[in-house]
């Protein structure tokens, strides 16, 4: 008899000290209501949630009827599930990695390589550079989402250097003023990319004592200003004071006067392409990425750091935080899907929303392997080989050019998302 080609994954969870613990992370929540109402031990981190084939947590194959376990181990004895382009252009391997996170502590001030330079890395420190790809992502929020993304606009960096001495100290006066030039009189575009790369290589490359001092006195300059009740939303004051308490006496503290601070509301995303500054805040996501381990970090992390790399590396485009989101575009065939399409070949992600008053969906067949996750709601669908019924958590494997029906079973609106591969 012949295999199925549409199941359902049983997937990894990561538990990385900067989850969400218990039941307050999404992740939790999907993970066991997906796979047969498994225990959440309440103080226990669930950072990330990961469907697809990744060898560090291979999904694993639920039906009894399939004899390669894994997905990965399906796919390699399977390579015509990935669709003809996905095949020829990725080698028989699927190219991205599905992912929902729940974020309670900020994740690393960090960016991801380019192919060119992955190549390098990889090439020169294995051991810290796994692969020589590049890896590009995708988040798409669940809950009220707050990261760090790309350099602000050179006015609020300079306006934060005229409000924050300690900031200015840390830079120094002759960087400091490079930069304010830039803004007070006309210059080009290399010109203000080069004094902002100076600043931000100025305040990475500071030595830690520095670093230590200048923050501890900011610190206890905007604590004594919040005790007595004034407004330190000049200063970023809150944020300052929280990332303080995760990572004291972190380099990475600072970096919120260079990078545009966004809040993502549910729906909403933020692309985040090769050489592209970023942190993760708060908040639960769906994120969808290219296939790779290459991050380099420069703060808010125990993890390896290479300040050198990520300060030669970055692109030092300085936009405004309404420039990082990064809007869906209607499906014209699907008035339910809004499809989140990046300006790489390696993901996509199509964001499903059907109305309770839809008693059946169709999910349509495309020449590329994807992975659906079901967030609300409950469904069933007959397949060939299976009937499923699908709850919140529960992640499934369709492969290339086929479809199947959802049956609405409880009248809820349905909430989805799917990744795939647009080539």
């Amino acid at each position: 008899m012949a295999e199925p080609r549409v199941f359902l994954l049983s997937c990894a969870v990561q538990d990385y000290a900067w989850g969400k613990l218990g039941n307050d992370s999404e992740v939790a929540r999907l993970w066991s209501r997906g796979d047969k109402e498994r225990p959440i031990v309440p103080d226990k981190p669930y950072a990330e949630l990961w469907m697809g084939a990744h060898p560090k947590g291979d999904a694993i194959i639920t039906d009894n009827k399939i004899d390669h376990k894994t997905l990965g181990k399906w796919i390699a004895a399977h390579p015509e599930c990935l669709g003809t382009k996905v095949r020829e252009i990725f080698q028989n391997q699927l190219p991205f990695l599905f992912k929902v996170l729940s974020v309670r502590l900020a994740l690393s001030i960090q960016a991801h390589p380019d192919k060119a330079l992955a190549k390098r890395l990889h090439t020169q420190y294995p051991q810290h550079y796994p692969d020589d790809n590049h890896k590009p992502e995708m988040a798409i929020a669940l809950t009220p989402f707050r990261g760090l993304c790309g350099f602000r606009p050179i006015p609020e960096v300079v306006g934060f250097l005229k409000a924050v001495p300690e900031f200015y100290t840390l830079i120094g006066k002759e960087a400091a003023e490079k930069l304010e030039a830039s803004v007070t009189r006309p210059s080009d575009d290399v010109e203000v990319r080069k004094a902002l790369q100076t600043c931000f290589t100025s305040m990475m490359q500071s030595n830690k004592k520095d670093c230590a001092e200048q923050l501890n006195l900011l610190v206890q300059r905007v604590s004594q200003q919040s005790k007595s009740g004034e407004d330190i939303s000049s200063c970023l004051g809150d944020l300052l004071l929280t990332l303080h308490s995760q990572f004291p006496g972190d380099i990475g503290c600072f970096a919120i006067y260079f990078l545009n601070v966004l809040t993502l509301q549910p729906g909403e995303a933020m692309f985040l392409g090769a050489n592209e500054p970023h942190a993760y805040l708060e908040g639960d996501c769906i994120e969808c990425m290219a296939c790779s381990d290459n991050t380099v970090r420069a703060g808010l992390t125990p993890k390896f750091i290479d300040v050198q790399t990520l300060c030669e590396m970055l692109t030092y485009t300085a936009a405004p935080a309404s420039t990082k989101l990064f809007p869906p575009t209607p499906i014209s065939e699907d008035p339910y899907a809004l499809l989140f399409n990046p300006p790489v070949p390696d993901f996509s992600v199509i964001k499903i929303e059907v109305p309770p008053s839809v008693s059946q969906y169709h999910v349509a067949a495309l020449d590329s392997a994807s992975i659906l996750l079901l967030v609300r709601g409950e469904a069933t669908s007959h397949v060939p080989y299976a009937s499923l019924h699908l709850t919140p958590g529960s992640v499934l494997f369709i492969s290339a050019n086929e479809s199947l029906i959802l049956h609405n079973s409880n009248s809820q609106t349905l909430l989805l998302f799917r990744a795939c591969c647009l080539l």
